[in-house]
């Protein structure tokens, strides 16, 4: 018989409209008589029937083909028909996650796993199988813990469950409460941080947002535990106050330990409210020194001595301070604190009296009474034209940006000038300093814009300009040693005393011509020429005016001249300049050898009273005095600088405000955040 070849011939492919039904039925894998059906309920033509689901790569065919199509008459015999290839998609991946697997209780005593967030956890080692499958639990068990587990059976397996899981959350409230701990201790840090730079206590949200955002690129899976942290207004507010608290409770029980104190009280404002500062400085036993914030009080009304001595005895009272330890006084010198009848001094040297106790050493603050001394100058002719100049300048933006065109394009050292402040001296020696540099820009730009200064060309009147900025530089030179912190008091009776002496060689000097110490007036002579008559006397006479100022000014600090002596040499001191009480010990420690060596050889006075034997227990006394006395005024400028940046935020109750400074100026002491962290009922703030 002949072979004969059989033409193979593609089967059209033909849409078939069905209804949702029966497409839904022709799509089942489970009813293969109705698929036959309705593939012959076509419309005569050869075709063939695709179907949505796939096996591999091939179309799902749900007959065969060449059977199906010699059904119809039309189809000529001897032919055989081909399936066609049907292009398609990669199948989708599974997604575990849209199976929506459910773990079985079961699982539990069977393999001690515990549903936990569409994945299970092994209670014995914690390791999460994240696919729940009962195969995959199954094998987790089998190979880790089937030998030690398997011999539990029963009840007794049912028990070891329950002592798992027990563990378990044992473990899980641990971390969750380290977890809780460290967004509360965060929470204290950063409210911590506001108080000290000042920063409004709405700023804590602000500064949440970006840790949060910072967190989604840098540890995108601990953006849960920086959400966790409060830092509404409220919040920072109530962490301030707490922190307050516990400094104060430190300084209480450190007050406890002092064996001598000094009190310094200071008055300032706040917009419309007069607020008194307490400081204390205390040195215990071992001549440790503590200086802190006392209090800050707000004065009602009419601000009086009553009133302030009120809140000193208040204060002291408060922190456990008696009267009788109370060695010094500092106060800034106004009337109200120094009046002989009705001052804050007199009130207190007679409850010193009423206390039968010593007299305190009261002085007045070293830098107010610097300012006012260096206001004896009464240079006002020249003040008056610079201010004039300078805040004419500042003041209007276009002149403004002008004159720093003007300072661009000529090249010159400074691009802008400084704006006069009388309130703040080293303000002002820097802004007549940089004033008189930029003299020659400054004078073509005034006359440029049509406001021509005639006093550029006065030669006495640049000659007092340049006396002027000497005069003030070397004033803010010792207006910086006495911020310096952790000065003694003996240290700032030496720099005042090393500025009068300079005084007195600059008063001989200039009287004689000498411009040595003068640098700013010798340019200027040198600049002008020698047919410049310079008025050394008349200047010779500003000088012994403000030297007598700082002599009269400074009085107090030299009554008690030889008692500094004593403190910071007691072996070249005189015996019979000494009080009496301490004339013996006195002899004696400066006839030992061996405490005169360790003398030499330390360097720090403060080591070597450490180092006194107890058989110079007046010596010691007085010296702890002594050292209590305020010698710098640093405290004093963190308070008025942290005081200047909240001026203008008026609805700071007084207990935040006296809690805010208290935390911004914090020396010695530091708040304890762990202990107040143990003691709170752990919130955590809502998540945003």
């Amino acid at each position: 018989m002949e072979d004969r070849e059989i033409p193979v011939e593609t089967i059209p492919q033909l849409e078939i409209k069905l209804e949702d039904q029966k497409e839904q039925t022709m799509c089942s894998v489970a009813a293969e008589e109705n698929k036959r059906k309705l593939f012959c309920e076509g419309n005569g033509e050869v075709i063939s029937v695709i179907c949505d689901e796939t096996l591999g790569h091939r179309s799902d065919m749900f007959m065969p083909v060449e059977d199906a199509a010699q059904e119809y008459e039309m189809v000529p015999s001897g032919v055989a028909y081909k399936q066609p290839y049907k292009e398609t998609s990669p199948p989708k991946k599974r997604k575990v996650d849209d199976e929506r697997r459910r773990f079985q209780d079961k699982w539990t005593v069977d393999y001690f796993v515990i549903g936990c967030k569409q994945s299970a956890s092994c209670l014995i080692c914690q390791h999460r199988v994240s696919v729940l499958k009962e195969y995959n639990i199954k094998r987790h068990y089998t190979t880790k813990h089937a030998q030690l587990y398997d011999k539990f059976q029963g009840e007794e397996r049912e028990r070891m469950v329950l002592q798992l899981k027990r563990e378990v959350v044992k473990q899980q409230q641990l971390f969750q409460k380290v977890r809780k701990e460290s967004a509360v201790l965060a929470s204290y840090a950063v409210s911590e941080m506001i108080a000290k730079c000042g920063k409004p206590f709405t700023d804590g949200e602000f500064i949440k947002q970006c840790i949060v955002k910072v967190s989604e690129f840098v540890c995108p899976d601990r953006r849960d535990v920086f959400s966790n942290i409060s830092l509404s207004p409220n919040a920072i507010a109530e962490r301030i106050l707490e922190l307050s608290k516990d400094i104060d409770g430190q300084l209480i029980e450190k007050s406890t330990t002092f064996c001598a104190y000094s009190i310094a009280v200071d008055s300032t404002s706040l917009i419309d409210s007069p607020q008194l500062a307490i400081f204390v400085r205390g040195v215990d036993e071992n001549f440790a020194v503590t200086e802190e914030l006392l209090s800050l009080a707000t004065v009602r009304g009419r601000t009086t001595a009553n009133k302030i001595f009120h809140c000193l005895t208040e204060a002291l009272e408060q922190h456990g301070l008696p009267w009788h330890l109370l060695a010094g006084l500092t106060t800034d010198g106004a009337p109200v604190m120094v009046d002989p009848q009705n001052g804050l001094v007199p009130l207190v040297q007679r409850k010193m009296t009423e206390e039968n106790t010593e007299q305190p050493v009261v002085l007045h603050c070293i830098i107010h009474q610097q300012t006012v001394c260096s206001k004896s100058l009464k240079f006002d002719n020249v003040l008056s034209v610079v201010v004039k100049c300078m805040n004419f300048i500042r003041s209007r933006g276009l002149q403004r940006r002008q004159l720093r065109a003007f300072l661009e394009e000529i090249e010159s050292k400074y691009g802008d000038m400084l704006y006069f402040t009388e309130v703040y001296w080293l303000s002002r020696g820097s802004a007549l300093k940089r004033f008189f540099e930029l003299k020659t820009e400054v004078k073509r730009f005034m006359e440029e814009i049509k406001v021509p200064v005639p006093e550029f060309e006065d030669p006495r009147w640049m000659t007092d300009l340049a006396f002027l900025v000497d005069v003030t530089q070397e004033l803010n030179i010792l207006n910086l040693k006495l911020q310096d912190s952790d000065h003694l008091v003996t240290a700032v009776y030496d720099n005042v005393r090393a500025f009068t002496t300079k005084l007195k060689l600059w008063k001989n000097q200039i009287s004689h011509g000498n411009l040595t110490h003068f640098p700013t007036c010798k340019s200027l002579v040198e600049e002008l020429g020698p047919e410049t008559s310079f008025s050394g006397p008349v200047y010779a006479n500003k000088l012994d005016l403000l030297l007598q100022e700082f002599d009269q000014r400074l009085a107090g600090f030299k009554m008690h001249k030889e008692s500094f002596n004593m403190f910071a040499n007691p072996f070249s001191v005189d015996v019979e300049t000494v009080p009496c009480d301490l004339q013996m010990e006195l002899i004696d420690m400066q006839c030992n050898s061996s405490l005169k060596t360790k003398f030499r050889e330390t360097e720090d006075v403060i080591e070597f009273f450490k180092q006194l034997p107890p058989s110079f227990p007046n010596l010691c006394k007085a010296f702890r005095k002594i050292m209590s006395l305020f010698g710098s005024t640093y405290i004093y400028e963190t308070l008025f600088s942290a005081m200047n940046r909240l001026k203008h935020r008026t609805q700071l109750s007084d207990a935040h405000l006296a809690a805010t400074m208290k935390v911004s100026t914090v020396q010695s002491l530091r708040p304890n955040i762990l202990r107040l962290t143990e003691l709170k009922c752990f919130r955590v703030s809502g998540k945003r």
